[in-house]
């Protein structure tokens, strides 16, 4: 546990690394307890004076350290807590380490660490140095040669990045096996994997015509749960081929499955490890948006092959380079997959639910973000500790970003500037304004307005914009101005130093309808639209649009073109129009978000007397037969509670919870007929089909019978109880089980859940839901919570287990964590969690860092439990730097 004083880093003090190192080498052996690592690699002095050669290392027992193939004695090298240092006098330097590290005991789940009978790394960001001495930073690339040696009865599958050179029997039941890998890469990259595994293989043909193998490797006995991925994975490789042209470089890919992992995936070069959330899927375990998950995360970790890998970042300020941009690819990927088989409005749709379901997070976890302590540009000026960079702002901000400039550049010239970025920039560690500048130059050849000057400041602004719409209608000449007007003001640290944002370019997509619903064109510089973009770049721009019929009713960003808030009043009637006859989805949806939740946040007595306008515009959408049921499902959803918690001033909760049930309860009443209908219609008999199709109309059917529920209709209970013993998917199992746990008598529902369990008590990550479920039921409190966290099953040192309680009901349980007991609890885990894996502690420690936009007394009651937490005198780097800077501001 690291306890010194913090140091912040900043972007600034970069400084390239005095020494290149082109080869590294690398022999394990392999035990649980005990794993010894030899390093050896050549350093090479950029300088004509050698200087000292610093290594990262940490947690590790140091046995031996030769240089230049001489034995050193302790007083030729300096080895500290978290680092080695040694003073060549040669500019040409052979270093060979050898160290141990300790499996077993490493609770971080960060470099070598047991799951299971299994072996795994983590690198990424800083884990190698857990594993051997090195310079453990992006900028410094390598190729590896990795002998692995262990006992074949132990671990008889034994795993690194690359190609398999050889592999062999040894004496005493001991085996080993070389692997090479071929491209530089940075530590953060490098893995290996050790055990006794199913695997699943397929030979494909690459678009160059050379052979690929490609494989998936999981415990014994899942093998019939990694039909999908191997299908996920396949569909990634054909579509980097086809949508950019990427081919896999290597000869094989391997993707392996972890129980207990920090993270989703991890892209190592060739050897890819996941959360094995991410991997085995069956109908009868795995929701259908578990099936959607899968075929994003597998193409996020795919698609990083090469922005990422390939190219990768000179230093962890540049993140967003690698993650914003593999995010917005692995989101196409998953659109064009949603789509695939589509024609027309069908495949506009399927889109569009794409589209909603990655608004729909972001404004969840990147907004509050972006309002809160912890905000930070796409690239951070500063941090203390990387790990808490890994966020919703350099993830989904950084993929809205990387939209924009599609947006802006459109689908060729956007790939024209990806190819230049590869053939500068192929197998280096760069900055965003290397991309940047990569873009950049395809732009500018559209003419000298052309440019992405203004356009970086995404990069170096935080917040989230607002911009103000002004529509000024001329009845006599027929003709409109919009105004648009942006505003980002200071947040997080910025509130210390009082300066203004220069403005940002933000490209701003609008449609007009008239008062039918009917599209309505227009004219814009001699030419005419139904849509346009229109380009802010300034704090406030007009533009005069003429030629139209009548006063326009605006659709307003559409397809969410920026990152933004968008102020612009609309009454009750235009917002019903736009939501029945916007031919924009995305559009449509958002005014009916809007809609729902000015009616959950007007005083009840005002809301409930212009309930006839919600319940007709829900009617009206139920009965338009052109609609998909998967587009449907989000436009009848309610947003959800932490969303609205968000728009509400100072931050109330119980209020959120209390309009969210009441509004639920209503539309469940008032279309009663119309949800039974729904739900019956789209049942499904057969077997259970994954495809997008047959998807939505379980989400659909599952939507109608939740509303049958919260409005206590009689029959509801009765069905949910049907479906539940009945399903033949999880899909409508775990839905059927929300529905009892949320509205059943205690007595169906305790007997629902425990015939859950012992159905399903083999499958870990099916009772990770079965936590989660009652995490967030109604009737769950702190005490219930803890008496869960006693039962067999549940476990902190799993990060799945812990998140599927733990987690689920800190952050979304609302109406139970906002008590003086529910904010000590939530203190007491995140100390619980930081001797054990400061990393997944660090991110429960975000969950109250805004505690300052509540109301009181929740204010000042969540504020004690923060200083509780920072008055510890044990507390890692991670959980620090997160309290100190939440009670800063």
């Amino acid at each position: 546990m690291r306890t010194d004083s913090p140091v912040t880093i900043s972007r600034y003090d970069y400084q390239p690394y005095p020494y290149d190192i082109q080869a590294v080498e690398l022999q394990f052996d392999l035990d649980s307890e005990s794993s010894q690592v030899l390093i050896r690699f050549e350093a090479h002095s950029k300088g004509p004076t050698p200087t000292p050669l610093i290594l990262d290392g940490e947690e590790l027992k140091l046995l031996s350290v030769s240089l230049n193939g001489v034995l050193l004695p302790t007083t030729d090298f300096k080895a500290e807590e978290n680092s080695l240092t040694l003073y060549p006098k040669q500019t040409k330097n052979i270093v060979e380490i050898v160290s141990v590290c300790k499996p077993a005991l490493n609770t971080t789940l960060m470099g070598l660490y047991v799951s299971g009978a299994h072996l795994f790394t983590q690198c990424e960001a800083q884990g190698f140095r857990r594993i051997a001495y090195f310079p453990d930073r992006p900028d410094v690339m390598a190729t590896y040669k990795v002998v692995l040696r262990a006992k074949k009865a132990h671990y008889p599958i034994l795993l690194s990045n690359g190609n398999l050179l050889a592999s062999e029997d040894l004496e005493a039941g001991y085996h080993q096996a070389i692997w090479e890998d071929p491209f530089p890469k940075p530590s953060y990259l490098f893995a290996l994997v050790a055990g006794d595994f199913d695997v699943r293989s397929k030979e494909i043909q690459k678009a160059s015509g050379a052979k690929a193998l490609l494989q998936v490797y999981s415990d014994k006995g899942d093998y019939a749960n990694t039909e999908w991925a191997m299908q996920c994975l396949e569909n990634s490789v054909r579509w980097d081929e086809q949508r950019f042209g990427l081919e896999l470089d290597l000869d094989r890919f391997m993707i392996v499955a972890a129980h207990d992992f920090n993270m989703g995936a991890m892209e190592n070069k060739g050897l890819n490890i996941f959360n094995a959330a991410y991997v085995l899927a069956h109908p009868s375990t795995t929701t259908d948006s578990s099936y959607q998950a899968i075929e994003a995360v597998i193409g996020h970790e795919y698609f990083h092959n090469w922005t990422g890998n390939r190219v990768t970042c000179k230093d962890w300020f540049q993140l967003s380079l690698k993650e914003g941009l593999t995010v917005f690819r692995d989101q196409e990927f998953s659109a064009d997959m949603q789509a695939q088989g589509l024609d027309g409005v069908e495949a506009l749709s399927a889109r569009a639910v794409k589209r909603i379901d990655d608004v729909s997070i972001l404004r969840s976890a990147q907004f509050p973000e972006d309002a809160g302590p912890m905000a930070h540009p796409i690239r951070p000026e500063s941090y203390e500790e990387i790990s808490n960079f890994y966020t919703a702002t350099i993830y989904e901000k950084g993929a809205e970003v990387i939209r924009m400039l599609h947006t802006l550049l459109g689908e060729q010239d956007f790939q024209a500037g990806m190819r230049e970025y590869f053939a500068r920039h192929d197998g280096q560690a760069v900055s965003c304004d290397d991309f940047l500048d990569a873009l950049d130059t395809i732009y500018r050849q559209r003419g000298p307005e052309y440019t992405l000057e203004t356009f970086r400041r995404w990069y170096e602004q935080a917040g989230t914009p607002t911009v103000a719409v002004q529509l000024d209608y001329d009845e006599t000449q027929r003709s409109a101005t919009v105004t648009l007007t942006q505003r980002n003001p200071a947040v997080g640290i910025e509130t210390r130093h009082a300066h203004e944002k220069p403005p940002l370019h933000i490209p701003f997509r609008l449609g007009m309808l008239n008062a039918q619903g009917q599209t309505q064109a227009f004219s814009l510089d001699g030419q005419t639209h139904t849509d346009v973009i229109l380009n802010l770049q300034q704090s406030s721009q007009s533009w005069h649009l003429s030629d139209l019929r009548e006063r326009p009713v605006l659709s307003l960003l559409r397809q969410f073109s920026a990152p933004i808030k968008v102020e612009y009043y609309r009454s009750d009637a235009e917002l019903s129009l736009l939501a029945q006859h916007d031919p924009e989805p995305f559009a449509r949806w958002e005014a009916m978000q809007l809609l729902l939740t000015r009616h959950l946040l007007a005083a009840e007595h005002s809301a409930r007397q212009n309930r006839p306008v919600l319940l007709q515009t829900f009617l009206a959408l139920i009965q338009d037969k052109t609609l998909s049921p998967a587009y449907l499902a989000r436009i009848l959803s309610l947003p959800s509670e932490r969303e609205l918690l968000e728009q509400t001033r100072p931050m109330n909760p119980q209020r959120v919870v209390q309009a969210k049930r009441t509004l639920q309860q209503d539309l469940g009443l008032g279309l009663a007929p119309y949800w039974q209908e729904l739900y019956q219609y789209h049942q499904q008999s057969g077997a259970y089909q994954s495809d997008a199709l047959s998807a939505g109309k379980r989400a659909l059917k599952n939507l109608a019978l939740n509303y049958l529920a919260a409005a206590g209709v009689s029959t509801a209970l009765q069905l949910a109880l049907r479906q539940f013993n009945d399903a033949n998917n999880m899909t409508d199992q775990l839905a059927a089980l929300s529905v009892l746990v949320h509205y059943a008598p205690p007595e169906h529902k305790q007997a629902a859940l425990e015939q859950f369990y012992t159905q399903w008590q083999h499958k870990p990550l099916v009772i990770d839901r079965w936590f989660s479920l009652q995490a967030c039921a109604p009737d769950t409190d702190t005490e219930k919570v803890r008496g869960l966290m006693l039962h067999p099953a549940f476990t902190l040192r799993n990060p799945n287990r812990a998140r599927s309680l733990i987690f689920q009901f800190c952050i979304n349980n609302l109406g139970a964590v906002h008590t003086q007991a529910g904010y000590s609890f939530w203190a007491e885990q995140v100390l619980a969690l930081d001797k054990l894996n400061p990393e997944i502690a660090a991110r429960l420690a975000r969950v109250f860092d805004n505690w300052a936009r509540f109301e009181l007394p929740i204010q000042s009651e969540l504020k004690a439990a923060l200083e509780h937490i920072a008055a510890q005198t044990q507390l890692s780097a991670n959980v620090r730097e997160i309290i100190l800077k939440a009670l800063t501001l």
